[in-house]
């Protein structure tokens, strides 16, 4: 697991998603990690919509992995702890 990367999702949604989303398995490509652009974009996901709504950001982060985005996701991360503010 990396610091950086698309959170692991539960095992109910995965199935239920690689059924009725495509791409959907685009975002095991990287490993997973502990904090991620979703998570500081988007609220917690308690459902199917949200974690359909959480993959586009998933899949944004993927095609535009690079230095400076991981850096403003741990800087937001660290804000959102330090602050206790969530989105």
């Amino acid at each position: 697991m990396h610091f950086i990367g698309p959170r692991p999702e539960r095992k109910v949604f995965v199935d239920k998603l690689n059924e009725i989303t495509p791409y959907y398995n685009i975002r095991h490509l990287i490993k997973p990690g502990i904090t991620g652009w979703a998570q500081v974009k988007y609220k917690y996901g308690e459902n199917l919509e949200d974690s359909i709504r959480k993959l586009e950001y998933d899949l944004y982060y993927i095609k535009s992995r690079s230095i400076a985005l991981d850096l403003r996701i741990i800087f937001k991360t660290f804000t959102t702890i330090l602050f206790s503010r969530g989105v």
